[in-house]
């Protein structure tokens, strides 16, 4: 295929333009709203024709743009068959092939992160959507309304069953990742690691990271085909949809120090007070592992709203406290990049914590 591509933004959120070589007629998949204004400049300036928009599912870190587009430009809105937004103007299903601004591509149909999620495959490519990112960043989260981590599972295995050589393409990069082939990701991605679905699950639900309030008012605005880029609140900073996979060197990550659980303990009995931060789940705190005395309670998921929060642990220092020390590190690793310079992991999180016989609260 003799194609025209490139990738729009500057920010986390990727959007493509796509065209045949020689084409007026364009394509973009994955608009955002807030970058209206220099799609519409770019297409003017290039003599282009939107002939169609495109969204790979619902988006819940950025209000999507294709309903203004399709306002200002006339082009057509094109998602799933499943997916919620009452603007979409051309509803797909899996397998079929599409001829867009003389661009070939097949939808296929890849739940999970989201029930309308779709990847689109064309030429030497493919657009993932959410469901799956770049080497270690994973994919999109499961844990929000309509993710299923079984039909990620199932999703992931027909992205497998691609050739490998085509080069993947998501609409998120949080790490200015470079995209490459389907064969890379195999070796270095986490959630194409080989596992049963019980396995997969099982990997997911330690990596949960808890569902942000404020991604499910971006979910509903982008139900209602919102045209103001102020109708949901949007943090500028953290990895909102990704789910990465356990820690470990990889580009861009910061080294996070460990602490053991009887090192913790003997601090707090000399008398010295980190702050404990737990970034699991309420109803965690309940479980049979409990947690520990005098915590403070952030869910990993509200730690960028909310970090303000720990305003007053700089000097103090901070302990981040999860089930077995996956969300705490990706806790840690945002609050360093935040400006937190005296952060450490609980080593082993509430399970070490608790098989080292050490006191709990319930």
């Amino acid at each position: 295929m003799d194609l025209d591509f490139g990738q729009l933004n500057p920010q986390a959120c990727r959007t493509y333009l796509l065209k045949a070589r020689g084409s007026s007629e364009a394509v973009l998949v994955d608009p955002c709203l807030d970058c209206v204004p220099g799609y519409l400049h770019l297409l003017d300036r290039e003599k282009l024709k939107l002939t169609h928009a495109i969204d790979t599912h619902t988006h819940a870190d950025h209000i999507s743009g294709a309903a203004a587009l399709r306002d200002r430009t006339g082009c057509e809105y094109v998602m799933h068959a499943k997916a919620p937004a009452k603007c979409v103007t051309v509803r797909v299903s899996d397998g079929v092939e599409l001829d867009l601004a003389g661009v070939r591509m097949k939808v296929l149909h890849t739940p999970g992160h989201t029930k309308d999620g779709v990847c689109l495959v064309l030429g030497d490519r493919v657009l993932t959507g959410d469901t799956l990112f770049l080497d270690d960043g994973g994919a999109g989260r499961d844990d929000l309304p309509g993710g299923d981590p079984g039909e990620h599972f199932d999703s992931l295995q027909r992205i497998l069953g691609l050739p490998d050589s085509l080069t993947v393409f998501p609409a998120h990069d949080y790490r200015n990742r470079t995209p490459s082939d389907l064969a890379r990701q195999k070796r270095s991605n986490p959630h194409l690691k080989a596992r049963s679905k019980s396995e997969f699950v099982t990997y997911l639900g330690d990596l949960r990271l808890g569902p942000a309030e404020w991604m499910k008012e971006v979910l509903k605005a982008n139900y209602a085909c919102a045209r103001d880029p102020k109708a949901a609140f949007i943090p500028t900073e953290g990895n909102a949809c990704e789910v990465s996979g356990p820690p470990g060197r990889s580009a861009g990550d910061s080294e996070v120090p460990g602490i053991t659980p009887d090192e913790l303990a003997r601090r707090l009995d000399e008398g010295l007070k980190p702050v404990l931060l737990d970034v699991r789940q309420p109803q965690e705190l309940v479980g049979e592992l409990g947690h520990l005395p005098g915590i403070t309670h952030i869910p990993v998921g509200m730690l960028v709203a909310r970090c303000r929060e720990l305003e007053g642990a700089r000097d103090r220092g901070i302990v981040t406290i999860c089930k077995s020390g996956i969300r705490a590190h990706a806790a840690a690793q945002f609050l360093l990049h935040a400006g937190y310079p005296k952060v450490e992991v609980l080593v082993g999180g509430m399970v070490r914590w608790n098989e080292e016989g050490l006191p709990t609260q319930s």
